[in-house]
């Protein structure tokens, strides 16, 4: 997971969903992306695990406005919010599981 939008805060109004409590997942994903069902599925299965943190998934196409801010080139693409809505870690791609665990480290 990269830093590229490292620095830049994200809140509830902009994602349409309130933030976890210690660290939030967000996914942006687009209607037939294939990766982004799977990265659904890992998300919600680390916000399960892991007590406080939240999994929001973002449809691109909805959301122009906040994809050309944070320079969304692709989908899916995970940003790992600490528990004040900075982004920490940026990732395009479907994540393994241990990578999300991973980058949580720095958001918690």
């Amino acid at each position: 997971m990269d830093r590229r939008t490292h620095g830049q805060r994200l809140d509830a109004s902009q994602l349409g969903a309130e933030l976890g409590e210690r660290a939030t997942l967000v996914q942006f994903s687009s209607a037939f992306c294939q990766p982004c069902r799977a990265t659904r599925r890992t998300l919600d299965e680390v916000a399960a695990m892991v007590e406080g943190v939240t999994h929001i998934e973002v449809d691109a196409e909805a959301h122009l406005a906040l994809v050309r801010q944070l320079d969304i080139t692709r989908t899916p693409t995970v940003l790992v919010l600490d528990a004040e809505g900075e982004v920490v870690r940026r990732a395009t791609g479907q994540p393994r599981t241990v990578d999300v665990v991973a980058a949580l480290g720095h958001a918690i």
